[in-house]
């Protein structure tokens, strides 16, 4: 039992996206956005496009003990930084430009709500460097257009 607890175990805190269910859950998540396109480069690298610019990317990191999926998004310089403190599960991005983007690997803090809204804001940070003419969505206020 522990510190004036009445019950002998507890729910650890699962991770909910391990391993192969992080890539299904951002792809997934991506693939509901407005004119978001997958693109695979090769065995184990996909990656997410809207309007031909990418906003997400996916991969199988190797290392010695494992391999494992991971998934690269776009994020504010600011964010980079403050999210790779905040979240042991996001590292800067594997193989990318380390200012811009950040790595989501498996991990109890890698959840569905944190991978929708990194994804949703990687997608609208792409979309706001698009021209006005060829944005699928406001990313002011993220309605999509008619």
């Amino acid at each position: 039992m522990c510190n004036g607890c009445q019950h002998s175990t507890h729910e650890k805190p699962k991770a909910l996206l391990i391993d192969n269910a992080l890539r299904t859950t951002t792809l997934d998540a991506a693939l509901t956005l407005p004119a978001a396109e997958l693109y695979t480069f090769a065995t184990d690298w996909e990656g997410v496009r809207v309007k031909g610019k990418w906003f997400l990317n996916t991969a199988v990191r190797k290392t010695t003990v494992r391999e494992y999926h991971i998934v690269n998004v776009k994020a504010e310089p600011l964010d980079v930084m403050v999210l790779c403190q905040e979240y042991e599960s996001i590292t800067p991005g594997y193989r990318m430009n380390k200012r811009h983007w950040i790595s989501i690997q498996p991990g109890t803090d890698a959840t569905e709500a944190l991978i929708q809204e990194l994804v949703t804001d990687s997608y609208l940070l792409v979309v706001s460097s698009l021209p006005h003419t060829e944005r699928p969505v406001d990313p002011a206020t993220f309605e999509t257009k008619s």
